[in-house]
């Protein structure tokens, strides 16, 4: 059977599963989050790898580009898994993500670690970025996976928001998935066929907005140059659970970004 014709297969099951997504992304993302059972890499989070091997490749570039005298913002936190792992190179984290489902999950995983802490708040909304560095000050921020699944507006507003609270003191580290192909491309190279799908990418299915991809254009048009300054950018990759029959770890292309304001 051709890749095409199995990925055209595929497709009713992508649109049963997607069907049922809330349209609200808020709602969205506090029904999945407060629906997780297991978290880690053999839990219910595609996304949660907490790869020891995807960690090395941020880590430099945090460390060398970083104030360690500023706070460090994880954007889109989840379960707190990298804020977890910032507060073991700074001295004080703050993890920040839409649902608050996800923050109170984040807070008791991460209950035993006195630097992290955690608080709600929808980062792409009006005076977030203000509300934020009235909170903590100019801030670092690290960011993972957030941006591919913003629309563009979204994606801009996000970056707005952060400009203000770095305040030409801090710098803004993202990391993204950048997967060249289609969005069957995708789901097929995560393990998906017309007759299976892994439990933890059927609940994102079920549950989250479409993601997309976000490299070096999507960057451009989101932290425009009369903003901000590219510090440096380039590939990396992005570790998924495994979700395979083998249970090998899963890598998806990515693209990072370091960037400061003007």
């Amino acid at each position: 059977m051709s890749k095409l014709w199995q990925q055209l297969l595929l497709v009713p099951t992508v649109v049963r599963l997607t069907s049922k997504a809330p349209r609200d992304p808020h709602t969205a993302w506090d029904r999945y989050w407060t629906g997780v059972r297991a978290t880690g890499s053999d839990g219910d989070v595609l996304w949660d790898s907490d790869s020891a091997a995807e960690h090395a490749q941020y880590a430099s570039v945090l460390l060398d580009a970083f104030d360690p005298a500023l706070p460090v913002i994880d954007v889109g936190c989840g379960n707190g898994t990298h804020t977890r792992w910032l507060a073991g190179l700074f001295p004080q984290v703050l993890g920040i993500d839409v649902s608050p489902g996800a923050v109170a999950r984040a807070a008791h995983e991460a209950r035993t670690i006195p630097n992290a802490d955690f608080l709600a708040v929808d980062a792409t909304g009006e005076g977030a970025g203000e509300q934020l560095l009235d909170r903590l000050g100019p801030a670092n921020v690290f960011v993972r996976g957030v941006f591919h699944v913003l629309d563009p507006a979204h994606q801009a507003a996000l970056a707005a928001n952060l400009c203000t609270l770095v305040a030409g003191q801090g710098q803004v580290f993202l990391a993204e998935t950048n997967f060249p192909g289609s969005s069957l491309d995708y789901l097929t190279a995560l393990g998906a066929s017309h007759h299976h799908v892994p439990r933890q990418l059927e609940r994102a299915l079920q549950h989250l907005p479409r993601p997309g991809r976000f490299g070096g254009a999507e960057r451009q048009r989101a932290f425009p140059a009369s903003e901000w300054e590219l510090r440096s950018e380039g590939p990396v990759n992005i570790e998924v659970v495994p979700m395979k029959p083998e249970g090998l770890p899963q890598q998806v292309p990515g693209y990072f970004a370091l960037l400061k304001g003007v």
